[in-house]
């Protein structure tokens, strides 16, 4: 059995997530072009990413009714199937599992998506409660 489970975990490595490191996930929004994105700058998303989901791709977090997953927290209410959410839209047509893994590609997609349609950031409790009106220099510093 343990043989089985060092195999399924070598075969199946985009399934764990990972921490993606500060500076990494600058270079991240920087080449996927969020800076000045919907009027934000990349400090803005870095500090979203920090208090979402502390730059976690398998980030999970239970809201009752529904669930946020991955490194943006996207909520199955509205963004993502998790099979589970009563009444969720999908309107990134996404699994909310595909937001858990290594691949964060979609996840920007569908990021993107939210705070084009939201005209900004507010759709995030973790950007509004710590990163609104403040000096977020610190989160792109060095890097």
């Amino acid at each position: 059995l343990s043989l089985l489970l060092v195999f399924l975990a070598l075969a199946l490595p985009g399934t764990q997530g990972r921490t993606i490191s500060r500076c990494e996930m600058v270079r991240i929004l920087r080449r996927n072009g969020f800076e000045g994105f919907v009027g934000k700058t990349v400090a803005d998303w870095m500090c979203l990413v920090k208090y979402e989901s502390s730059y976690n791709t398998r980030a999970y977090n239970n809201n009752g009714p529904s669930r946020d997953y991955g490194i943006f927290q996207i909520n199955s209410k509205y963004w993502c199937n998790d099979g589970r959410t009563s009444g969720a839209k999908n309107a990134c047509n996404i699994s909310c599992s595909k937001l858990q893994d290594d691949n964060i590609e979609d996840d920007i997609r569908c990021a993107k998506k939210i705070a084009r349609e939201a005209r900004g950031l507010t759709p995030w409790y973790g950007w509004k409660n710590h990163c609104m009106g403040k000096n977020l220099s610190s989160f792109v510093k060095g890097c």
